[in-house]
C-alpha cells in the first residue's frame, strides 16, 4: 500500500468515528473530537499492518476482507456476547427473532476456544440426530473449528432445506470421537407448549422468547382458567435449556404472571439504557400457586422471567443453577446493511441482584442423577459438560457480593441439608429428559403445588431460611454434588 493510500485509509477511520470536519487532500485538517494521542497512533499502527499484510502475504487480500477481520476480532474481544454481523447474518437475525429460519436448531457459544453446544432447541433436526448440551463441535464437514469463531461456524451451518452436514463431536465420558449427520430444515419454532398435566394442574414450557411467545403464553392461560371455571389451580412453568431471546417478550410473559411491581431494570452507560420495565396491576388478578423450573440452559429472558417471579415471591424456582447471562444486547445497524450486536448494559432483578456470571438460585435444588456404571456401558452416555457464563472467554463478573435469595423452609420431602447459595450445578444438571425417562425436577414441581399450602407459609417467612435440596440418584449412585 502506497503513503497516500494509507493515509487515506487513515483518514476515512478517522471520518467514521466522527473526528473530522473536513479533508483536503490526503489530510485531516480539523478534528471536531480531538483523538488522544495513543488513539491516533493505534490507528496508524493499524494502517500499517494493513498495508504490511496486503504487500506480503502469500495471497492477495482485499482491504474490505481485511478490515471485516478486524472489526469481527475487535467485537469478539469484548466479551462472549458481542459482535460483529454481517449483512448476511444481520438478515438471519432479524428472521430467527420471528420464529423460522434455516439451520440445524443449536444454540452455540466458544468455551476452551472449542465450538460448543448450549442447547439444542426442541424438535429441530439437532435434536433428531442426537445433538446434547455440551457436546464439542470438533469437526463441521472436514473442517476443524478449533479457533473458529461464532460468524464462521453460524456461516458453515447455515445452507439449503434439506441439505445434510456432518459434524464431527466430542461428548464427555465417551473416549472416541464420532460424527452425526444433520439435515438443513427451515426450523419453524412453536416457542410455547402447554398441557394438562395430573389433579387439575396444568403445565406450559417456553422453549424461546420470540415475537408472539407472550400471546401464546396468554392464550395457553386462558384455555386452562376455561376448562377450569375461571380458576387455575396450579401452574408450572418451564424454562429449562430455553437460551432466551427478546427482551419484551420477557417483560410481557412477566406481565402477564405478576400483579404489578418492577419485572426487571437495565443499567448502562448512556441514558437510554436506564430502564425499567413493571407489569399492570390486574382488577382481577388470579395469584394461583406457580413453580418456575430452571437449570444451566435458562439464561438471559429466561432468567429475567424467573427473577422477576422469585424477588417478587409469586413462584418457587425448581432445578439447578441457571446459566447467568445478565447483559443487554443492541443491535446497531450501519450503512452497509451490517450491524453491531454490542452489550449496552446489565439488567437487575426487582430486588438489584445481577446475575451476571452467577445465575438465578433455584428455591428448592433438585439434581438430576447421575448415570449408573451401567449405564456407562456401551458408549451411550447422557452426561454432558454444562456450561455457564463464568466459563466463557472474555465474560465480564457483575461486581456485586451475592446475597441468597429469599427461599422458602423445604416443604414435604425436601432435604434439610442445604446447598451454598452460589454452588455451581453439576455436569449432569441439564441432561436432556427422554421421554420414557423419569422427569425428577417435574416430578417436584407437582408435589409442591399438590402441598402449596404449606409452602406458601414457609414462602412468606423464609427471610433467612436454610436452602433446600433435593439430590436424586439413580439406583447404585451416587448423589450428585
Amino acid at each position: 500500500m502506497s503513503s497516500n493510500k494509507r493515509n487515506r485509509l487513515i483518514v476515512a477511520m478517522t471520518i467514521a468515528l466522527g473526528v473530522c470536519v473536513f479533508v483536503i487532500g490526503d489530510l485531516c485538517v480539523q478534528r471536531a473530537q480531538a483523538l488522544d494521542d495513543d488513539t491516533y497512533k493505534e490507528l496508524q499502527t493499524f494502517a500499517n499492518v494493513i498495508a504490511i499484510v496486503q504487500k506480503n502475504y502469500v495471497e492477495p487480500v482485499s482491504t474490505k476482507d481485511l478490515i471485516d477481520g478486524a472489526i469481527t476480532g475487535m467485537l469478539a474481544s469484548l466479551d462472549p456476547h458481542s459482535a460483529y454481523l454481517t449483512p448476511d447474518l444481520y438478515h438471519d437475525l432479524e428472521v430467527e427473532t420471528r420464529g423460522s429460519f434455516g439451520g440445524l436448531g443449536i444454540e452455540i457459544t466458544v468455551k476452551n476456544d472449542m465450538l460448543t453446544v448450549v442447547s439444542p432447541i426442541d424438535g429441530t433436526p439437532a435434536t433428531k440426530a442426537g445433538i446434547k448440551a455440551g457436546d464439542q463441535i470438533v469437526k463441521i464437514d472436514n473442517d476443524f473449528t478449533k479457533g473458529m469463531t461464532l460468524t464462521d461456524a453460524v456461516k458453515r451451518m447455515r445452507g439449503p432445506k434439506g441439505s445434510q452436514i456432518h459434524l464431527t463431536l466430542h461428548r464427555e465420558g465417551i473416549p472416541d470421537l464420532f460424527t452425526v449427520t444433520v439435515t438443513r430444515d427451515v426450523i419453524k419454532i412453536d416457542s410455547v407448549k402447554a398441557k394438562n398435566l395430573t389433579n387439575g394442574l396444568d403445565y406450559v414450557r417456553i422453549s424461546t422468547f420470540q415475537d408472539g411467545s407472550d400471546t401464546d403464553v396468554e392464550h395457553a392461560l386462558d384455555k386452562f382458567k376455561k376448562e377450569n371455571h375461571g380458576h387455575i389451580k396450579g401452574l408450572v412453568l418451564d424454562l429449562r435449556d430455553n437460551p432466551g431471546g427478546l427482551l419484551n417478550q420477557a417483560v410481557s410473559i412477566g406481565d402477564d404472571l405478576l400483579d404489578g411491581g418492577l419485572v426487571v431494570y437495565t443499567q448502562g452507560r448512556s441514558d437510554n439504557q436506564q430502564q425499567k420495565y413493571f407489569a399492570h396491576k390486574k382488577k382481577d388478578f388470579d395469584d394461583y400457586p406457580m413453580v418456575v423450573l430452571v437449570n444451566g440452559g435458562s439464561a438471559s429472558a429466561s432468567e429475567i422471567v424467573a427473577g422477576a417471579l422469585q424477588d417478587q415471591r409469586r413462584a418457587i424456582i425448581v432445578g439447578t443453577q441457571t446459566f447467568g447471562k445478565g447483559s443487554v444486547q443492541t443491535i446497531l445497524p450501519l450503512d452497509d446493511e451490517s450491524a453491531l450486536r454490542l452489550t449496552t448494559a446489565r439488567y437487575y432483578t426487582p430486588n438489584g441482584r445481577s446475575i451476571q456470571a452467577v445465575g438465578i438460585t433455584p428455591d428448592v435444588v433438585v439434581e438430576l442423577p447421575k448415570p449408573t456404571l451401567a449405564q456407562l456401558e456401551g458408549s451411550e452416555l447422557d452426561e454432558n459438560d454444562e456450561i455457564h457464563e463464568s466459563d466463557l472467554l472474555h465474560h465480564f463478573n457483575n461486581n456485586q457480593q451475592q446475597k441468597k435469595p429469599k427461599v422458602p423452609a423445604a416443604g414435604p420431602g425436601a432435604n434439610q441439608e442445604g446447598t451454598p447459595g452460589n454452588a455451581a450445578p453439576t455436569a449432569a444438571n441439564t441432561k436432556p429428559v427422554k421421554s420414557d425417562e423419569k422427569d425428577i425436577q417435574l416430578d417436584k414441581a407437582i408435589s409442591i403445588l399438590e402441598h402449596w399450602g404449606k409452602y406458601k407459609v414457609e414462602l412468606a417467612k423464609a427471610d433467612d431460611a436454610p436452602m433446600p435440596s433435593d439430590s436424586a440418584s439413580a439406583p447404585g449412585s451416587s448423589p450428585a454434588n
